[in-house]
């Protein structure tokens, strides 16, 4: 290890407030007592640590899920380390078996680009872009070539790869195994050796990948990085994780009243571990905020706090304010500022519309038959009154319709 690390800096009030910062809300920091010397170090000499977050573009776009290891970067960057956003676009290629079952479908390098392209402009609505050092680990992995990728592999023996969770399920099941997977751990930790990063972070899910790392990086001469892993985050069901698989996320590109709408949905206790992991108030803020609520205070209120911070780093202080009044409006059976407009013709002969087709045509109902239950759900309205007649017809005019708390539609027939 380097002289540096084992030499007995000053542990500082500075370094214990950034002791926790990092501690804040995470699951694991190891080891612990290293990265407080690598702190101590950092301010005694005045040199910024180097903070590694890897993300592999396989989607087009990330959901608030995925930012809260980026609020962590962050965090840390607000202190002065320097942060290094890295997109796994090699790494991609092979898929990451993390948590997985089967082997992993490897990506195009087209769709790869593709997705790349929009990973680090959603990352920078939470990272200070002027202070982030954005890496591509095909700078380094394709320079290895076959010579440098067989001593790479030579570092890490089979015995311990098959250590891993998911690869020992699956040989246990029988299920295939393909050689090159076992390349995906070895190349995250060569990332750490080219990049020689101080700390890795990432979800629990990666804790092998990181620890890889440090493997490397002693194999490699180099001093060992920290790792530091962050918990998953529930989703709007506050059960399983959050996944566009699951339908229970939000999306950091959706529209400002979809994302407040969504977060004031989630639960008065999940709410508290959102505060924790995806808003930058203190914790004393927060404490003082959920000692309130205890007291009685209406928890509505600490969500609309939430709500709001989340919409405005998204989107802004604005469009924030708009849809909270937006979210008012909708809760008091009131019409939003701005709802889609639609101009249908009647039927035949100007006859006048049933209300399931005419559910259908405007974008509010897969079907008029999905029309029809909603419509004894309770769920429809016309003009802010509610529809409980199935066979009703409409003619010429506008009207607006309401389905639900959140779909409307102003529609002209004609």
């Amino acid at each position: 290890m380097n002289q540096d690390l084992v030499t007995n800096f000053p542990v500082t009030d500075h370094v214990k407030m950034a002791l926790a910062v990092s501690l804040r809300g995470c699951e694991e920091l190891i080891p612990q007592d290293e990265w407080v010397k690598k702190l101590a170090r950092s301010e005694a000499m005045g040199l910024p640590l180097r903070i590694k977050l890897g993300l592999d573009p396989t989607a087009p776009d990330i959901h608030i899920g995925h930012t809260v290891v980026l609020n962590k970067m962050r965090q840390l960057q607000d202190l002065g380390h320097t942060v290094i956003f890295l997109i796994g676009d090699f790494t991609t290629l092979i898929g990451d078996p993390s948590g997985r079952n089967n082997t992993r479908p490897a990506l195009t390098r087209e769709q790869i680009e593709a997705n790349a392209q929009t990973y680090y402009k959603q990352a920078s609505l939470v990272l200070d872009p002027g202070k982030t050092e954005i890496r591509y680990n095909s700078e380094w992995c394709d320079a290895l070539g076959a010579r440098g990728m067989i001593e790479l592999a030579a570092r890490y023996n089979v015995a311990r790869m098959m250590e891993r969770n998911d690869f020992h399920d699956r040989f246990k099941a029988g299920t295939p195994i393909s050689v090159h997977e076992f390349l995906y751990p070895l190349l995250q930790g060569y990332d750490s050796v080219a990049l020689k990063s101080d700390l890795e972070l990432g979800g629990t899910d990666q804790k092998f990948n990181l620890l890889m790392g440090r493997h490397l990086q002693a194999e490699y001469g180099q001093e060992p990085q920290c790792i530091l892993t962050m918990p998953l985050l529930e989703g709007l069901d506050g059960i399983e994780k959050m996944s566009k698989s699951k339908n229970n996320y939000i999306g950091i590109s959706e529209d400002a009243n979809t994302m407040f709408a969504k977060v004031l949905s989630i639960s008065d206790v999940l709410m508290w571990k959102w505060y924790t992991l995806l808003s930058f108030r203190s914790e004393a803020d927060i404490a003082a905020l959920k000692a309130e609520v205890e007291a009685g205070r209406n928890p509505k209120d600490a969500k609309v706090a939430l709500a709001r911070e989340i919409t405005a780093r998204f989107h802004s202080s604005a469009a924030a304010d708009a849809a909270e009044q937006d979210f008012i409006n909708r809760s008091k059976g009131g019409v939003p500022d701005e709802i889609a407009e639609v101009s249908l013709p009647l039927g035949d002969a100007g006859a006048p519309l049933g209300i399931g087709a005419l559910l259908k045509l405007a974008g509010l109902a897969a079907s008029s038959g999905e029309g029809n239950r909603l419509i004894d759900g309770g769920g429809v309205r016309i003009d802010s009154s509610v529809v409980s007649d199935k066979g009703l017809k409409l003619g010429a005019g506008t009207y607006v319709l309401q389905v639900g708390k959140r779909k409307f539609a102003k529609v002209t027939l004609g």
